[in-house]
């Protein structure tokens, strides 16, 4: 019998984290939870280790780690709390831990992420943000420590699929034309565009097909979401940005496409269940049971497609042209979208006001070159401070 694979879940409480907890409770003779993390869902958290037994449980903060820990040790549970970014870090790169699932949302994933590629886990990327920020670095610590890195975003886990074994000659190299990436257009696809200054943080957060977390549905519903896994496409597939085009694909059906140079074009399917690439990340390079209802064409009946349309998503064009920028571009543009989008949900400054805000603190920012983590810290710093100034300018 093989060894059972210890898992370390970064935002087991997130949409990705349950899917994760699902998958893995499938399959008891081959997985079991070393470490869950959350932010702030105390209760959730807490549900999780019950149900898990985990090693360890780590929260962002130590008021609320102290509370974890009092209800775990009202219950006998032998569950360690931890707290804070050294807490992740260490059931990040622990000795006995095999896999990382990556999924904190935003730029808080990046340290503990960058713990568990340095010390040569299979990671299961699901945090966007640790390549937007610092791609260089983060797929050269993946190339010099021996770490696995197995994508986990449906389309990047689609173009993974459809592409050869070996790219790292970059994708004319590897007999690759072109990566089509795929996405839904989100809520507001025919939306009519004077209607997107009253549009509210329910309706954004509804999304037609995949069921996510607020801010990445706010992304979604901007494009940003696509934006940043442009960048992070780049980073993962070794292409240049003109070798990516985006996409928008209603039905969620087709997750991503590769383009070859003699023509054939390799499609990844199914139902938008991200228990698919979760099931992939575990078990490569063998195929498990994820609990997904198998696809059903008849019933799917028609795939459409058209192009983005820049005036509806101007954050996908402002990705586009962070990606060409290079430098600490990228980092100014995830930093300023995490606290306008912020600012969004909790109704403090309107929808449209997005991807002004973004522009602006981008068109206001020094760029730098990206050389090392401190710099791209600095740069996130100093781009969430600019944007927390432009909203202010704009409620007064």
């Amino acid at each position: 019998m093989s060894e059972i694979k210890l898992i370390t879940v970064l935002g087991s409480t997130g949409s990705i984290g349950v899917n994760t907890l699902d998958v893995i409770q499938r399959h008891p003779d081959r997985y079991s939870v070393f470490a869950l993390t959350a932010n702030t869902s105390v209760d959730d958290l807490f549900a999780q280790v019950m149900a898990t037994a985990p090693r360890y449980a780590v929260m962002r903060d130590e008021e609320r780690a102290a509370d974890l820990r009092n209800r775990l040790r009202m219950t006998g549970s032998e569950t360690e709390v931890l707290y804070g970014e050294a807490g992740l870090i260490e059931v990040s790169e622990h000795p006995q831990c095999h896999m990382v699932m990556a999924a904190i949302v935003g730029a808080a994933g990046l340290l503990p992420t960058l713990a568990a590629v340095k010390s040569g886990k299979r990671v299961l990327l699901a945090n966007k943000e640790a390549l937007v920020m610092s791609g260089q670095i983060f797929m050269a610590e993946v190339a010099g420590s021996g770490a696995e890195l197995l994508p986990i975003d449906s389309e990047h886990n689609a173009i993974y699929q459809c592409m050869p074994l070996d790219f790292s000659r970059g994708l004319a190299g590897s007999g690759v034309s072109r990566i089509l990436l795929t996405g839904s257009g989100g809520p507001f696809r025919e939306l009519p565009l004077q209607d997107f200054e009253r549009v509210t943080p329910d309706q954004a957060c509804a999304h037609p097909n995949w069921s996510m977390g607020r801010k990445i549905s706010v992304d979604s519903a901007t494009m940003m979401n696509k934006g940043l896994e442009f960048i992070e496409a780049c980073w993962l597939f070794n292409a240049n940005p003109d070798q990516i085009d985006v996409v928008v694909h209603p039905q969620s059906v087709i997750h991503s496409m590769v383009e070859y140079v003699d023509g054939s074009v390799l499609a990844q399917m199914g139902n938008p269940d991200m228990r698919t690439p979760i099931a992939y990340g575990l078990g490569w390079p063998e195929r498990i049971e994820s609990g997904v209802s198998l696809l059903d064409l008849v019933k799917v009946a028609r795939l459409d497609f058209q192009a983005p349309d820049p005036v509806r998503f101007p954050c996908l064009k402002l990705a586009k042209a962070v990606m060409q920028e290079g430098k600490t571009a990228s980092v100014v543009l995830n930093a300023a979208n995490e606290i306008v989008v912020q600012a969004f949900l909790e109704g403090k400054t309107r929808f449209s006001s997005i991807p002004e805000v973004i522009e602006q603190v981008l068109e206001t920012v020094r760029l730098v070159d990206a050389v090392d983590i401190d710099t791209i810290l600095g740069a996130d710093a100093e781009a969430r401070a600019l944007a927390r100034e432009f909203l202010q300018r704009l409620s007064v």
